[in-house]
């Protein structure tokens, strides 16, 4: 939803290409990945490793909206664009929580139990 938010306040205030094309890609993406995930594609599929394309993903478009946003709220052309700007780091900080979530999941070490022991 952030992602949303995010490419239509770059939409409607008209600002550079860059970052209406780079909000839309997000977009893309996420959408792609929930309904990977809704549909259980990636179990069915499991040679193609998804959980490490989640990480890769997360990482790279961390890095790209670090940049595309610093520039936003930066340059500032309106307040549109300033609000893309904003909603981009809230879903850049999302984007680090959800590959350090999964990292964490996949490569953590020991895992506990939740059930008591008898």
């Amino acid at each position: 939803l952030v992602a949303w938010v995010m490419f239509f306040c770059f939409l409607g205030s008209h600002s550079h290409g860059t970052y209406t094309a780079l909000a839309g890609m997000e977009v893309v993406i996420t959408t792609l990945f929930f309904l990977l995930y809704l549909l259980k594609l990636d179990m069915k599929m499991k040679w193609l490793g998804w959980l490490f394309q989640d990480i890769f993903n997360s990482v790279i478009a961390a890095l790209f909206l670090l940049v595309v946003c610093l520039f936003a709220v930066v340059i500032k052309t309106n307040n549109g664009t300033l609000a893309g700007g904003v909603f981009g780091f809230i879903l850049l900080t999302l984007c680090v929580v959800d590959a350090v979530v999964f990292w964490k999941i996949s490569f953590g070490g020991r895992r506990e139990r939740n059930a008591p022991a008898k």
